[in-house]
């Protein structure tokens, strides 16, 4: 993608109606790359590139999570804060079916269906953060209090 066309997407048109103060941030994106590669890329550091992670508990209810880029999610913790038996990543396929975005494109803004979010704590105190702005290869930059007042996360501490 190059850096001078942006493309729309839902999670776009979401943060302008929003009003959302953030920089559209494109890279070269690489298959199964992750957020290694978009904070290479960037040239920033993985723990500010957030992860959107779309899981389902054991009645295949959808939520997401969003994770620092250098963390993994302790699905045990974040089934025992929901008082679920289990969590589980959704496959490319359903997770696509709910958010409406490509697996390496998904953002929690603009989601097909409404989701529960939930954001790892530590997130709020980042100076700022990239996010998926609803394409591969492209993030939105913004402070944590921009991704907080429009999406009002469930803070929880999951992070291993």
């Amino acid at each position: 993608m190059s850096k001078d066309k942006i493309p729309v997407t839902p999670a776009l048109l979401m943060l302008k109606k929003n009003q959302v103060d953030f920089i559209p941030r494109s890279y070269k994106y690489e298959e199964h790359g992750g957020t290694r590669v978009s904070a290479r890329e960037l040239g920033i550091p993985e723990h500010r590139v957030i992860k959107t992670l779309v899981m389902e508990d054991e009645h295949k209810l959808p939520l997401i999570i969003l994770m620092h880029g250098d963390q993994e999610v302790s699905t045990k913790a974040l089934a025992r804060i929901l008082g679920v038996k289990s969590i589980h990543p959704c496959d490319p396929k359903t997770a696509e079916k709910h958010t409406g975005y490509r697996v390496g494109g998904t953002s929690p803004f603009g989601t097909k269906k409404t989701l529960p979010i939930y954001m790892e704590e530590t997130i709020a105190g980042l100076p700022c953060v990239l996010i998926n702005a609803g394409s591969r290869g492209l993030l939105a930059e913004m402070p944590p209090s921009e991704l907080i007042r429009v999406l009002q996360p469930v803070p929880v501490q999951v992070a291993i």
